[in-house]
């Protein structure tokens, strides 16, 4: 209300930034090397704190890198030699045992568009690993977030955790960032710990890479999908 007060925006135009803000998040994976003010960033995180959360028990942590203390957790990764498809996920599992239907269909799309702008044909696995490991640079993005939770919190907490997550990244395309949620960190929590000084009682959840977008690269050109409403929502009267 006092935002429309102030500008005299109307809730329809209200309605179309926030809109704005949500339409136009997407994984971005290459980033330009302009830096990000320490600033923007902080802006960011406060207004996402206002997530909500069971209780108000803000049930998340930030961990965010720049410069040398971002090589050096990168080169941790990368030169620990796990790779992605070895790598194990000991402290939560994101994805279930078997992909089934619908869900096999979608991964499979977005694998194949993102590999297909890439010029990366199917049995090349090891261009496909070097793109993955792309994940442990940040994608080049100048910040990379490291989100953690307290492992005795319970799965409510979690979804709470995502929201503040999705916070993040509209707060961020607000300011004109771009972002990419990255999931791929969780299972080397052990070469992340000791340098963000991160203790065992957290979770490492994701990273998140966060800068501006680099447009000239194909990868950025992918447009994901969404499913029509008839296919996941159901109205009763």
């Amino acid at each position: 209300m006092l935002a429309r007060e102030s500008k005299n925006l109307t809730t329809e135009d209200e309605a179309a930034i926030v809109d704005k803000a949500i339409r136009s998040r997407r994984s971005i994976r290459a980033f330009l090397p302009d830096p990000v003010d320490e600033h923007i960033i902080r802006d960011i995180l406060e207004v996402a704190s206002r997530a909500p959360s069971g209780t108000n028990m803000q049930p998340w942590k930030a961990y965010v890198t720049t410069g040398e203390t971002k090589r050096r957790m990168s080169d941790a990764i990368l030169d620990s030699g796990v790779r992605a498809e070895k790598a194990v996920w000991d402290e939560y599992k994101y994805y279930p045992d078997q992909f089934f239907e619908p869900y096999q269909s979608r991964r499979r799309t977005i694998g194949f568009g993102l590999y297909g702008l890439l010029g990366i044909g199917r049995r090349e696995v090891e261009k496909m690993r070097a793109q993955h490991d792309r994940n442990f640079i940040f994608f080049g993005a100048p910040v990379g977030i490291i989100f953690t939770i307290h492992r005795q919190l319970n799965k409510g907490s979690w979804i709470d955790h995502g929201m503040f997550l999705q916070s993040v990244m509209i707060a961020a395309r607000a300011r004109g960032l771009d972002t990419c949620p990255q999931a791929a960190f969780a299972p080397y929590h052990r070469q992340i710990r000791p340098i963000l000084d991160i203790p065992d009682e957290e979770i490492v959840v994701c990273g998140m890479a966060v800068g501006y977008e680099d447009r000239s690269r194909p990868e950025n050109h992918l447009r994901t999908e969404r499913a029509p409403l008839e296919e996941w929502v159901t109205f009763w009267k």
